[in-house]
């Protein structure tokens, strides 16, 4: 049987040498690709073409092991667009980018680069199993114009970077199939944590961790212990442009690769050539302790005692009944709280993989000594670590309030955590060593210490809230929340002088914390045209997003009433400071204007295409948009942002929220909104930008149209340059602004379908003038005013009232005119 086994191998190699003998690795813009001929790589290690997996009929577009049997897929194009039949056709379009089709002439995958191309891109495979478009006189590494090693499906090959790339904001992520006949995206997925230190790999399912490696300590993972082999090296690059782990194969004979798979394991494989097959090296999760949290907070999983789980040193189960039948997910609570005043110090635990780092400070510089100095300073500090193993140790994590998913190491580690403790959990002979808090002083100055450091732990004490599904049905996730004391304080007890803004959520202030970073503090008013929903709901969403131009969110306070969210604070305020003064939008060149639309379009196709989730804003609007220091747009307040599924396209709702001249004729009619309702809403934000009016104030003395109308019968009329605001510096390129006028009319076209997507703006504004756009047609909402032409002159600025939300139940299908007086 085994010999039978082995010819049929035989067989099947020298079926694909006999099918592939003269095999290109290359694809060029005089060729197609159909459903039979491949692409084979240089050095016969890869293959791309057309398959079908196992017991599926469905056609897919992917990248395998070339001459291994059976058949190693490691890439798949259209996983979310399957052919039902062999009429598949890859080639390339006008802009350079390559496209498949099926018989319909539905585009079921493309490159899609936004920058600006030629037609003369070639396609090539690699031998690292790299899929690469490039220029045709141009195959240097590195300058490819797109590559599948950015666009990862399941499989993560040497060569491949597992990270983030700060410079664009794209996040390299494994996904896992559906099945093992569906490539489609399944619910694991498997990559670097966006937040905390950066050197910690996790396995998500939705966004509920699973597993954590622990974070790299110089010498490998915390939390797994990889024995040395001569197949492969793991390295870790950290630096200004890129945080990345990259696998390198040890000699040009070796396949490795890692999967993650459909049931939520992840598989690291070796090729065997003797015996023609893969070696399993390891899977994680490998042990019941490798599931995440599983013995609750304040604990220590074990796998070789009896019971797993125990609490640390100084904790006892919050939930004795339920530990003592075996449900350990309640953890363990201290049995007295710490204060800072009874000789606290620390107690060794060795060889395990250190607490998830959700309130956690870093510093690599620092000894282990002065770690520890560090935490005993701060009363709310729970343990320290050497963020560093390697030589002698160095730098220094520190953990504050509960410790999460600790494990002991089944091999040895040199990875120990600090745990500290009262004075008489040290033992009697370590308790002598203890590192005391209070010297002998009187009664007076003991009161004054313990009220110190009362106040220290107010003031730092940051806990893990975990928000309810929301009614997207998104999973739970946890967010670090601020102490309302401490907020109180940062914002001196939320002074008027301190107040920086208001809006639909409530009043905006300034505030600054004891480590000297400023924060910006969103509170729900009591009369608040939004609330807890919306609260939850810019929670959830927001904290999954990581971007350059997208608001970062720092926490949130939650306290009795008190709801409040916690942001980066933005300099430079909002873009409608700047925008509709007639002084300060003086300091708006054309150059920072373009650069604020480009990165406002950038931003929202992040949200639309680039994000984990699928983010539908709503709420596009130029009090939205924030500035940075350097003028940097960041799109904010999602209060009223909704997700969508992978193939979702709209949605109705009876409740229209949005604000009154932002809001696409779609969405206010019938309650319908999708990406094109961002889209409406980008279009009428170039438009302000270019002319420094507001849309819905908007005022001239030869007729009674709304911004939108104006820009309109000024493109019909050929006087488009007229729109231009008059306070930018003369020497602008008329060709540049007009194409962003172009675009944004494009942009507020009357039907969805006819505007672009966001992903074709962004391609429309880095074609600098080299691409033809489309002619745009009437704008929606082309509105007359009632307002009686004299009422102003061309030139004086127009009243200008506060941006207000307002929202629509029911109803949502009378004429927009029925509801423009509720503004």
């Amino acid at each position: 049987m085994e010999m039978i086994f082995i010819f049929a191998r035989l067989y099947y190699i020298l079926l694909l040498i006999f099918f592939h003998v003269g095999a290109t690795d290359i694809l060029t813009p005089s060729e197609a690709m159909t459903d039979g001929p491949t692409l084979v790589s240089a050095g016969d290690k890869f293959e791309f073409g057309f398959f079908s997996p196992e017991n599926s009929e469905n056609r897919y577009l992917g990248i395998w092991y070339y001459r291994i049997a059976p058949k190693t897929v490691v890439w798949v194009a259209n996983r979310n667009y399957p052919l039902n039949d062999s009429s598949g056709i890859l080639n390339i379009v006008e802009d350079g980018n390559w496209i498949l089709r099926d018989h319909a002439e539905r585009i079921l995958w493309s490159t899609n680069i936004q920058e600006k191309s030629s037609n003369q891109t070639i396609l090539q495979l690699l031998d690292s199993g790299n899929l690469v478009l490039r220029h045709g006189n141009n195959g240097k590494a590195g300058s490819y114009l797109w590559q599948s090693f950015d666009h990862f499906t399941d499989t993560w090959l040497a060569g491949m970077k597992v990270g983030k790339d700060s410079r664009t904001g794209l996040i390299r992520n494994f996904t896992s199939w559906k099945s093992p006949n569906d490539p489609s995206p399944g619910p694991f997925t498997y990559g670097i944590r966006t937040r905390g230190p950066p050197t910690e790999v996790v396995l998500w399912k939705g966004n509920s961790v699973q597993f954590r490696t622990g974070p790299w300590n110089g010498a490998g993972f915390s939390g797994i212990i990889v024995l040395p082999n001569t197949y492969f090296h793991l390295d870790l690059i950290v630096n200004a442009e890129e945080v990345h782990y990259q696998v390198s194969e040890n000699s040009p004979a070796t396949l490795t690769r890692t999967v993650v798979s459909y049931n939520g394991e992840v598989h690291r494989y070796v090729w065997n050539s003797s015996s023609l097959e893969w070696l399993l090296m390891y899977t994680i999760p490998i042990d019941p302790c490798d599931n995440y949290g599983e013995c609750g907070p304040n604990s220590i999983c074990t796998i070789s005692d009896a019971s797993i789980c125990s609490c640390l040193t100084g904790y006892m189960p919050k939930s004795p009944q339920d530990w003592g039948i075996g449900i350990r997910s309640n953890g363990c609570v201290r049995k007295h709280p710490l204060n800072c005043t009874r000789g606290e110090g620390f107690l060794e635990v060795k060889g395990v993989k250190v607490p998830d780092q959700w309130v956690y400070w870093r510093n690599t510089t620092l000894t282990l000594k002065e770690c520890q100095e560090e935490c005993l300073n701060n009363c709310s500090c729970t343990a320290y670590a050497s963020s560093n193993i390697s030589g002698k140790g160095s730098g220094c994590l520190l953990w504050y309030g509960d410790l999460i998913d600790i494990r002991r190491l089944s091999s040895p580690s040199n990875q120990n955590i600090y745990l500290r403790v009262e004075a008489a959990d040290l033992g009697s002979k370590k308790r002598k060593q203890a590192i005391l808090v209070v010297v002998a002083c009187s009664t007076a100055m003991a009161m004054l210490v313990l009220t110190i450091c009362s106040i220290l732990l107010k003031r730092s004490k940051r806990q893990v809230i975990k928000p309810q599904l929301n009614s997207e049905g998104m999973e739970d996730l946890e967010l670090p929340t601020f102490e309302m004391i401490s907020i109180a304080e940062a914002t001196d007890n939320f002074s008027e002088l301190n107040k920086i803004g208001e809006g639909g959520f409530g009043p905006v202030y300034k505030g600054q914390m004891p480590t000297g970073q400023e924060i910006a503090v969103k509170r729900l008013s009591i009369n608040s045209h939004q609330g807890l929903i919306e609260f939850k709901n810019e929670v959830i969403l927001i904290s999954k997003l990581q971007h350059r131009n997208l608001v970062k969110l720092l926490g949130c306070c939650i306290q009795g009433e008190e709801r409040m969210l916690i942001y980066e604070y933005m300099p430079c305020k909002s873009l409608d400071n700047y925008i509709y003064d007639s002084t300060r939008r003086k300091l708006l060149t054309w150059t920072r204007r373009f650069d604020i639309i480009t990165g406002i379009a950038r931003g929202l196709l992040y949200l639309h295409r680039d994000s984990r989730l699928r983010i539908i804003h709503r709420d596009l609007k130029t009090s939205n948009i924030l500035l940075d220091g350097e003028m940097n747009p960041k799109i904010s307040d999602f209060g009223i942002a909704r997700a969508f599924g992978g193939d979702q396209i709209s949605e109705r709702t009876t409740r229209v929220i949005g604000t009154y001249g932002y809001m696409s004729p779609e969405y206010v009619i019938n309650g319908l909104y999708s990406m094109k309702s961002d889209v409406f809403s980008f279009g009428v934000l170039v438009l302000e930008i270019v002319s420094g009016r507001r849309n819905r104030d908007f005022c001239h003395p030869d007729h009674n149209l709304n911004l939108l109308g104006h820009a309109w019968k000024l493109w019909t009329e050929g006087n488009v340059c007229q729109l231009i605001d008059q306070l930018m510096d003369q020497s602008v390129p008329s060709s540049e602004v007009e194409r962003c006028i172009q675009v944004g009319l494009l942009c507020v076209q009357q039907l969805p379908q006819d505007r672009p997507t966001i992903s074709t703006v962004v391609w429309m504004l880095d074609s600098e003038g080299t691409m033809l756009l489309p002619q745009p047609k009437q704008p929606g909402f082309y509105l007359d005013r009632n307002a009686s032409k004299t009422d102003y002159s061309w030139g004086q600025e127009c009243p200008i009232t506060n941006d207000m939300t307002i929202t629509l139940l029911d109803g949502y299908d009378r004429h927009f005119n029925s509801i423009k007086g509720n503004d």
